[in-house]
């Protein structure tokens, strides 16, 4: 009788346990979700479990929901569903911006050999103070102790080896702020897929690489996209200069490669593991302008923002800088960014901004204007020089005779004088007495009316009735001496010398007779006859040329 007791009393807790409702539970228990977490939905009832996503049956089975890449379309209610029982709605929100704090690897890569480690570092610009650090099995969770001081604000610590699959790390303090989640993977290949550990970002650049163990002669690289190939090439490297979502996908690579030990044997042809790459869209992001200084702002974030500003030199990583502003001046050249920061979370980093003190590019350009003025001084100069330039351009230098060599004449000598060589035409100065030979100057009186004399036309003059022909003086050609359209032009003044009755003068110039010319052909002087020679002189005794 004592026995039905405890059988009722059994029936009971079983009826119990089949008729309780499903739960959802989730690990690692975070109670803030980013873009990029993972974590994993359990459902406490047995076998036979269907999952829901806002009321939405899921093509899922097993009492596991597993989430490797969270981001804003994860947010919502999930239920698991067993023996036609549906457990409550379970609440994930994901959100649309950055942790807190940083962690990162800072030595290692994201792949590592089973039983190997990394370092990482933990970053808080706020300080530090409260931190510890969480490891994540896939089973179970673990508190990492951290060593700070009072005033820390970065901290360097290295976890123990690592013998799972995969081991999830994160950090939180005591007021629910936390870091973003590192994952690092182990593999029993000598070949490593290796990318950054985070979620790849919608306009940003990716570079996976495959790594092999103990070797750094790898003579040929294949990449594969889902079993696609989609690089063979010599280099280890595959870099997507810009993420769209076609880049998310299951990756590997296949290397060929030698050890330094075995360079003389045959090379080793490996595949690595596969690495899912997983892409988020830009999450919520500050904006740096650059109209008067530097200005940061937020429009998504909450209205109670402060903001962090970063800078950095050439390779160098980046530097806060002591200031909650949005506004600032730059002093420093280099490089600048910024993000809005609140309570529970930080904007993605803005864009970038290069800054040159303005000292430099000031100089750089008062010393080119400066050299453009005085270009133009000079050419100014040289023009206005050349303008106002009075002196004489030509200067009459007198011919001096060469007694000496074949062609006897003589250089030109600045200033000399000499008997009987040629002067300028110029009116005779006051008291000047005229030298023998030299040229006399055209008295106003002797010009007739209406008449001008050329050098041609004395001869014409000349012929005028009633004139006497002066001594020394051109003969016009007359008419009927000109025959058979011959034009004498030398010999012209000669022709008019050759009329009957008429004298030869000393000096004057000769005929030449008409026999002297055939077909056509006018012959010098001393082509003809040798006593007949055409003789010039330039002056007469005691005679000038008058023009």
């Amino acid at each position: 009788m004592r026995g039905i007791p405890h059988l009722l009393l059994l029936a009971e807790l079983v009826l119990l346990a089949r008729c309780q409702n499903p739960q959802v539970s989730i690990s690692p228990t975070l109670k803030q979700i980013f873009s990029g977490d993972l974590f994993i939905l359990r459902c406490n009832s047995g076998s036979g479990v269907k999952w829901y996503f806002n009321g939405t049956e899921q093509v899922l089975t097993g009492g596991t929901w597993k989430i490797e890449f969270a981001s804003p379309m994860h947010s919502g209610f999930y239920q698991c569903e067993s023996n036609g029982v549906k457990s409550d709605s379970f609440y994930i929100e994901v959100l649309d911006y950055v942790p807190s704090a940083s962690l990162t690897i800072k030595t290692g890569q994201p792949v590592v050999r089973n039983g190997g480690s990394v370092v990482l570092q933990l970053g808080n610009e706020d300080g530090l103070k409260g931190w510890r650090c969480w490891v994540f099995d896939g089973g179970s969770t673990y508190m990492i102790l951290l060593r700070l001081k009072n005033d820390s604000v970065r901290v360097v610590f290295q976890p123990n080896r690592l013998k799972v699959q995969q081991t999830i790390f994160w950090c939180t303090d005591t007021q629910e702020r936390r870091s973003n989640q590192i994952m690092v993977r182990t593999s029993e290949k000598d070949i490593s897929l290796e990318m950054y550990p985070l979620p790849a970002v919608v306009g940003e650049s990716l570079t996976l690489k495959c790594l092999a163990w103990g070797a750094d002669q790898i003579s040929r690289t294949i990449f594969y996209k889902d079993d696609e190939i989609i690089l063979d090439s010599l280099s280890s490297t595959y870099k997507i200069p810009k993420v769209t979502e076609l880049a998310k996908g299951r990756y590997k690579c296949d290397a060929t490669f030698t050890y330094m030990r075995d360079s003389v044997g045959p090379a080793y042809k490996v595949v690595s593991d596969i690495q899912e790459v997983f892409v988020q869209a830009l999450p919520m992001q500050a904006f740096l302008s650059t109209n008067i200084g530097m200005s940061c702002y937020c429009s998504l974030c909450p209205s109670d923002s402060t903001y962090h500003w970063y800078h950095k030199d050439y390779g160098q990583s980046w530097a806060f800088l002591d200031s909650s502003l949005g506004f600032m001046m730059p002093k420093a050249s280099g490089t600048y960014a910024c993000r809005a920061v609140w309570a529970v979370g930080r904007s993605y980093l803005s864009n970038v901004h290069t800054y040159q003190p303005p000292t430099k590019s000031i100089l750089i350009g008062v010393f080119s204007v400066l050299v453009i003025l005085g270009a133009a001084a000079v050419v100014f100069y040289i023009w206005t020089k050349r303008r106002n330039t009075t002196g004489p351009i030509y200067e009459d230098v007198p011919l001096r005779s060469r007694d000496t060599g074949d062609d006897k004449y003589e250089m030109l000598q600045k200033g000399a004088h000499r008997e009987g060589e040629y002067d300028t035409i110029q009116p005779e100065a006051p008291g000047r007495q005229k030298k023998e030979g030299e040229y006399e100057a055209l008295k106003k009186e002797e010009v007739t009316e209406g008449t001008y004399h050329t050098l041609g036309m004395v001869g014409a003059a000349a012929e005028a009735p009633g004139r006497q022909e002066k001594e020394g003086e051109y003969e016009a050609l007359k008419k009927e001496e000109v025959t058979g359209g011959t034009y004498h032009t030398l010999g012209m003044v000669g022709a008019a010398a050759e009329a009957p009755d008429r004298q030869e003068k000393e000096g004057e110039y000769e005929a030449l007779k008409k026999e002297e010319m055939t077909g056509g052909v006018q012959h010098p002087g001393n082509g003809g006859s040798s006593s007949r020679r055409v003789r010039t002189r330039s002056r007469r005794e005691g005679k000038g040329l008058r023009i």
